[in-house]
This record gives structure tokens, C-alpha cells and sequence, in this order.
């Protein structure tokens, strides 16, 4: 059986408040139809809340089986870095994840793949587990660039993370035309893209790492999706931010 994982990016949604009643409501629902000890040693459900919600979730899942953690950090963990997120701090907070490289911030706050790569270290050393994106463009997709796209995206995002330092590395594949968009990657896609990342972990001593796949993906595709070789769990977007969709999301998730 492989491990999975299944992790929620809020991205700028939700208060303090709002996050505090979604994980009431959440544990009731999920009390009703499962509970954390039947989904196994070998399932894990993690939260990415805005950082100004952090603490919320914080105090929200303080005893809990769910993980969180931040959805960005910066390369140090304290000093003059106007409105960037504290590693070290998320990591007081008990969150133990730290998402690097969403397109998103490649897009928006145009981050290189070398940064990227310094953020990773720093996650690692801080001892939050990195959640490496990567994934092409619909342009870079239509013009056959995928596999170069996602090669440099692995190559230099992951230099000199190994085996041993990487041990909590987990990479998340999110092909960007599929975001927010309601188009998928069709699941030959899938296989594909994933097979050519796991074959890429490989050459570079990283064969055990999880994959996760993120694009539109909801509770009605979730079952299908993690059928795929190589599909270890989901990233997820706008499917996480209802309680329902997302716990029948989780349940669906299931091998």
C-alpha cells in the first residue's frame, strides 16, 4: 500500500475566525462518515492556511492527526525581510510543512528555481517538510517543453538535496493551464507526466519521494487520480475550502 497524502492550499482565503470554524465543522463531519485512525499510518491530511491564519489552525488542530504548515518561507529565519514568513517561526507554531514553489509565486513573485532551492534548504534545516511544485505552462505544454520545463524545474530546484537530507522532501506536480480552471489533466496525461518526474527522482538519488498531483482536482476524480502509478496524494485548491467537498475529497482518496 503507498503512502498518501493529501494536503489543502487555502491560498488568500479564510480569517482567523473563518479557520477556526472550518476545523469545528470539519472534525464533525469527518466524525460522521470516518475517523483519523481509520484512514491509517499510511495517510496523511495537511492544511496550508494564509499566514495570518496560522496560528488559528495552530490552536484548531492542537492534538489533532491533521498536519499544517505555511504556504511560503523565506531563506532565513529572522531579520529584515519586510512581510516574508518565518520558518522557524511555523515551525513554534507545530506546523511541520512549508509549500515552495507554487505557480503562484513563480508567476506573481517571479521565483527562480535557485531561490526556490535555497528555501528548501532552509525548510529542511529548519525541519519543516518541503512541498516542491512543479508543473508547465499551457504554452509550454502545447509547444512540447513539458518534460524540459519540469527537468530544470527538478534539476536546479533540487540541487544537492540527496537521499539523506531530503528524507521529508515531497513534490507536488501541478500542471498550471489545469489550476483554478476546471480542465484536468486526462489521466494518460497523468501517468505520463508523473513517470517521467518519478524517473527524473530517481537519477537523482530522490527514488523514494512522494508525488502528489494538483489541478482541479476534486471528490468526484479524486477516486481515479489515485489509481495512477506514481500518483502518491493531492495537492487542492478551491475543492478544500468547503468542509463537505473536501472530507468526501479525502474519503474518495482512498486506495
Amino acid at each position: 500500500m503507498k503512502n498518501i497524502i493529501v494536503a489543502a492550499n487555502w491560498k488568500l482565503n479564510k480569517s482567523p475566525a473563518e479557520t477556526r470554524s472550518f476545523f469545528q465543522a470539519f472534525n464533525e463531519e469527518f466524525k460522521k462518515k470516518s475517523s483519523y485512525a481509520q484512514l491509517g499510518p499510511n495517510f496523511q491530511v495537511v492544511f496550508f492556511p494564509s499566514a495570518i491564519s496560522l496560528e488559528a489552525a495552530s490552536q484548531s488542530l492542537k492534538g489533532s492527526a491533521v498536519k499544517f504548515g505555511g504556504q511560503n518561507i523565506y531563506t532565513e529565519s529572522q531579520g529584515a525581510f519586510t512581510g516574508e514568513n518565518s520558518a522557524k517561526v511555523i515551525k513554534e507554531l507545530n506546523g511541520e510543512f512549508a509549500l515552495i514553489g507554487h505557480s503562484e509565486r513563480r508567476q506573481y513573485f517571479h521565483e527562480s528555481n535557485s531561490l526556490l532551492n535555497r528555501k528548501i534548504h532552509h525548510a529542511l534545516k529548519t525541519g519543516l517538510a518541503p512541498m516542491y511544485c512543479v508543473g508547465e505552462t499551457l504554452e509550454e505544454r502545447e509547444g512540447g517543453k513539458t518534460e524540459a520545463v519540469l527537468l530544470a524545474q527538478l534539476t536546479e530546484g533540487l540541487k544537492d538535496i540527496t537521499e539523506s537530507n531530503g528524507k521529508s522532501l515531497v513534490i507536488a506536480y501541478e500542471p498550471v493551464w489545469a489550476i483554478g480552471t476546471g480542465k484536468i489533466a486526462t489521466p494518460e496525461q497523468v501517468k505520463e507526466t508523473h513517470g517521467f518526474i518519478s524517473k527524473t527522482l530517481i537519477q537523482l538519488g530522490l527514488a523514494t519521494t512522494p508525488i502528489l498531483y494538483g489541478g482541479s482536482v476534486k471528490a468526484a476524480n479524486a477516486q481515479e487520480l489515485i489509481q495512477i502509478p506514481y500518483v502518491s496524494g493531492f495537492l487542492v485548491g478551491g475543492a478544500s475550502l468547503e468542509v463537505a467537498s473536501f472530507v468526501d475529497l479525502i474519503q474518495n482518496s482512498q486506495m
